[in-house]
């Protein structure tokens, strides 16, 4: 593991526990530049899981519980005439950080939701003809219950297809949840120091991008991602934006485990949660798979892994 990522998931484990993959894989989306969505049932630790690196990194950290009568000002802000100057100001909307926890996303309506759109793409805010940029970096950590769909909105493929990634904290093992229980101070993210600053984080990505990738590697990541859009299971198959995604993030992921090539390994790891949620399966592929994450396993099984020599 890269030193200096050893510190931040060290730190996050301090409150987080037994969940090292998790906390990788969300650094390794920061670093790529990305969004995560956090499909999982509530109490797992999702809102810990945020703040506590936000913390590790000195980061500015917001949260917004999103329901249907959220306006999409309180996301991205608003204009208002001061009534002393008589001039048009911008007031700042829970975006401006870096790091916005969007809890519940699907009980946002369609309209607060598409006002997270630009932000994740765009990385900036338009409003009233002017253009204000967001802090560097910038990541959006949505979360959403896969259990209780009442009263909620399906998000839209377009805006699936923004996430980087999909992950899902888990519930601990009993050994774990031990553990937890007998500290008093787990969900306590305020008790945290920085072990690093944030503007650290434009050096990690610069640093990855500079990642080795043989074109074997690139081969497999096409393999995977055209057996998606052939196979008879999917409906909708993986786009480019997701082969782009693939790559970046494996990059990021060898840089996080403190190497400068991609390995096959790191492709595998990652798809599931790189690829996933951005596809629809096929009659055949529900009766088969159930989920999508199984459709991809059985993917990954089928493609032929290369042999890169040293």
């Amino acid at each position: 593991m890269n030193n200096e990522i050893k510190k931040i998931v060290d730190n996050v484990e301090k409150v987080i526990i037994g969940k090292t993959d998790v906390i990788l894989k969300t650094l390794t989306a920061l670093i790529s530049g990305g969004h995560v969505l956090v499909e999982d049932v509530p109490g797992v630790g999702k809102t810990q899981l945020v703040s506590a690196i936000a913390k590790s990194l000195n980061g500015k950290f917001n949260r917004i519980q999103l329901t249907p009568d959220v306006m999409p000002s309180d996301i991205v802000g608003f204009s208002m005439i001061n009534p002393q100057t008589r001039e048009i100001e911008y007031k700042q909307g829970i975006a401006d950080c870096n790091f916005l926890l969007a809890d519940e996303i699907n009980r946002a309506s369609p309209k607060a939701q598409s006002s997270l759109l630009e932000i994740m793409e765009e990385y900036q805010i338009s409003l009233d003809g002017k253009t204000y940029n967001l802090p560097k970096p910038f990541m959006t950590l949505a979360t959403q219950n896969p259990v209780e769909t009442y009263g909620t909105y399906h998000l839209p493929e377009a805006q699936m297809d923004r996430f980087l990634m999909k992950i899902s904290i888990g519930y601990p093992s009993r050994e774990q949840e031990i553990e937890i229980i007998n500290r008093k101070s787990v969900t306590d993210t305020t008790a945290l120091s920085p072990v690093m600053d944030i503007s650290a984080i434009e050096e990690m990505k610069s640093d990855s991008e500079k990642v080795f990738v043989s074109e074997e590697i690139k081969g497999y990541i096409l393999d995977i991602i055209e057996a998606t859009r052939t196979s008879s299971d999917f409906k909708l198959g993986a786009s480019p934006r997701a082969s782009i995604a693939l790559l970046k993030s494996s990059k990021a992921f060898a840089f996080v485990n403190g190497r400068d090539y991609v390995t096959p390994d790191d492709v595998k790891k990652l798809a599931v949660n790189v690829i996933a949620h951005r596809l629809i399966l096929s009659p055949k592929g529900k009766a088969a798979y159930n989920t999508n994450e199984k459709a991809v396993e059985a993917i990954l099984e089928k493609v032929n892994v290369p042999t890169i020599r040293n």
